[in-house]
């Protein structure tokens, strides 16, 4: 074999693996937003809308009763209280129902957090539906402050029949630095645009 088939066939292979190292880059980097949009239509992983449901509940099915449980945890870095004033509460499935939650900042600065809301079982979160949720926008907390955020939901009348408690847990994460970041860095792209 001479060393210019040997070489040319080198450089085919290096040219495979590289168009199959930017597929696969292209593979993943594809794969997240692909990812949340599988999840909102299917409610895998128990990932809620992160928008408000804009229909009401076409009819309440009052021969039925759920129980829906509330957890709410802190992220890393977040110190003040955060709960729900309720632990559950039983409803029928198109009933409009309001929770509240609450946050504190014990700390001597404002923050600002964002809340991630899971639903438990998975299957449960597409007939979760929130008409009005502190997750759906980041929250600022002042100095100090103790803040009543509501919630109002419904269960979607066609949720199934072998679900009769859901759980819907919510974290909370201070992203105070990372809204600074974000600000700064539009003040900063505004000030060379100008």
């Amino acid at each position: 074999m001479s060393d210019d088939s040997l070489e040319h066939r080198n450089k085919r292979t290096l040219r495979k693996l590289l168009i199959w190292a930017l597929a696969m880059f292209g593979f993943a980097f594809a794969m997240v937003p692909f990812y949340d949009m599988i999840c909102d239509i299917t409610g895998l992983n128990g990932k809620t809308s992160s928008t408000a449901s804009s229909e009401g509940p076409s009819r309440t099915v009052e021969d039925r009763t759920v129980t829906v449980e509330f957890i709410t945890q802190r992220g890393q870095g977040v110190n003040g209280d955060f709960m729900s004033a309720t632990r559950r509460v039983k409803v029928h499935p198109g009933e409009i129902t309001l929770v509240n939650f609450y946050a504190s900042n014990p700390k001597t600065s404002d923050i600002v957090t964002q809340s991630i809301p899971s639903v438990t079982p998975g299957e449960a979160a597409r007939y979760l539906h929130k008409t009005q949720c502190f997750c759906f926008d980041q929250q600022t907390l002042g100095a100090g402050e103790r803040k009543e955020m509501p919630m109002i939901f419904y269960l979607d009348p066609e949720l199934p029949r072998h679900i009769n408690t859901l759980t819907l847990s919510y974290t909370i994460f201070d992203v105070t630095d990372r809204v600074a970041a974000a600000n700064d860095a539009v003040i900063n792209n505004n000030a060379v645009a100008q």
